[in-house]
């Protein structure tokens, strides 16, 4: 189930005219992600780097343990 609070939510207004200081916030934050609201719906969610290459490295992993399981 997807939960994010309430530092992790923007429009996509708020990002548009602060898109700087949002960016620094991502970099910042612990969880490494925001969600972007648009017409109150959830639109998008955007990593940090850190954040995305870590998810990377988790499905890399997880991909070669499916490979060597089908051996």
């Amino acid at each position: 189930m997807l939960s994010f609070n309430q530092e992790e939510i923007f429009t996509a207004t708020e990002l548009v005219r602060n898109f700087s200081q949002i960016m620094e916030k991502l970099k910042k934050s612990e969880s490494g992600k925001i969600v972007v609201l648009k017409n109150n719906k959830f639109e998008a969610v955007m990593l940090s780097m850190k954040e995305f290459e870590r998810l990377q490295n988790a499905m890399q992993l997880l991909e070669n343990i499916y490979k060597n399981q089908k051996v």
